[in-house]
C-alpha cells in the first residue's frame, strides 16, 4: 500500500489516481493519521453463460428426421418447372 498526504491529493491527483489503475492501494494521511484509503474496484470474474442445445430442441420438436435444406429447394425447383 502506498501512501499519499492529503496536500498530494489535491495538486497532484493525477498521479494518485495513476497508482490506483496500476492496482496499488494509496492510504491518504493528514498530519500523520491514515483518513481514507483509496483503492480500485474488485475484479468481477465473468460467468460463462449457458447457450441453449438446439439441435436437442430440433430433435423433440420434429423427431429423428430432420431434412436438409437443399432437398426443399430442389423439390421447389421441380415444381416450378
Amino acid at each position: 500500500m502506498k501512501n499519499a498526504t492529503v496536500r498530494q491529493v489535491r495538486h497532484d491527483f493525477g498521479s494518485v489516481i495513476a497508482m490506483v489503475e496500476e492496482g496499488e492501494s494509496v492510504a491518504v494521511s493528514k498530519r500523520g493519521r491514515v483518513i481514507a484509503v483509496i483503492s480500485p474496484p474488485p475484479v468481477e470474474k465473468k460467468r460463462a453463460r449457458k447457450r441453449p442445445d438446439f439441435a436437442r430442441r430440433l430433435k423433440r420438436m420434429y423427431g429423428e428426421t430432420v431434412f436438409p435444406g437443399n432437398i426443399i429447394v430442389e423439390d421447389r425447383k421441380s415444381l416450378e418447372r
